[in-house]
């Protein structure tokens, strides 16, 4: 009796344990019942997501993101500070709904979470010093070093077709401006936006070369098998690009001549295209 107990027992733990595991996030119905929704960002990377004067969340992905909220019927956005290192983890483990910070929906990340239709995209460049006259573009960074963030999907960008050079990682996306101005890498993997923005802020004698890279997207990441919620937030960010709050907000945050619909065109055609 106590054998069949112990085996009940344990059947009972174990089919707990793959059912909290095949269900590890909240549902739309979920979310709506508890009315707030998670929603992780760094607030470190702006115009994307950093922290105003005010101490609280700001940005175009953090505007991206309380407009989808409210089309979602959810009253309340909780934001959670966090990496991306880190973003995949935190939605696998539940430890919020929804990523919307700039985050490319690359193959490796798409075979572990689920992406909503994209909202953003960047284009991305070499950044050197203005006294480096020995790299012009890409094709001259064979043994030089370059610096990324780490957890990004420049970094993945540069490991596959930047082979010949030193890559290396940063956790604070500023610091590596900082360093490429002082000489502790020659080159910098960053979007023309990103790169500038740090250039003209901190009066860094930095510039881009070059064509640009390669484009990348940004989309809405929320935990694989989350149908519900992907398809009501994509349903959400295809209605504000139709009605314009996608191109109001790019030109409130990030410019007037940032070009943010034929940018995400653009980026979805050299999809297709394969390259």
């Amino acid at each position: 009796m106590k054998t069949t107990l112990h085996y009940l027992t344990t059947a009972l733990i174990v089919g707990c344990t793959f059912s909290q595991a095949a269900h590890a996030f909240e549902s739309l119905d979920e979310i709506r019942d508890n009315g707030v929704i998670r929603i992780a960002n760094t607030q470190s990377s702006p115009p994307w997501s950093y922290l105003n004067e005010q101490n609280q969340a700001d940005g175009y992905d953090v505007a991206m993101a309380k407009e989808v909220a409210k089309r979602l019927d959810v009253p309340k956005v909780e934001f959670v500070a966090d990496t991306f290192q880190n973003f995949v983890q935190g939605l696998k483990t539940d430890k919020y709904d929804l990523v919307m910070n700039d985050l490319t929906p690359t193959d490796e990340r798409k075979k572990q979470v689920d992406f909503a239709s994209p909202y953003g995209v960047e284009e991305f460049y070499i950044f050197i010093r203005d006294d480096n006259d020995d790299i012009h573009s890409i094709d001259g960074m064979a043994g030089h070093s370059v610096g990324v963030t780490s957890g990004t999907s420049n970094e993945a960008w540069a490991r596959k077709h930047m082979t010949g050079s030193d890559i290396k990682t940063y956790s604070n996306g500023g610091l590596v401006f900082n360093d490429l101005a002082v000489g502790r890498v020659d080159a910098v993997l960053s979007s023309l936006f990103g790169g500038n923005k740090h250039r003209d802020a901190d009066d860094l004698p930095i510039h881009a070369v070059g064509e640009p890279l390669t484009y990348q997207l940004s989309a809405p990441a929320m935990a694989k098998g989350n149908d519900s919620l992907r398809d009501a937030v994509s349903q959400a960010i295809d209605g504000m690009i139709a009605d314009g709050t996608v191109e109001a907000y790019a030109n409130r945050y990030i410019g007037s001549d940032y070009h943010m619909l034929k940018g995400i065109a653009a980026a979805k055609a050299e999809i297709a295209a394969g390259k």
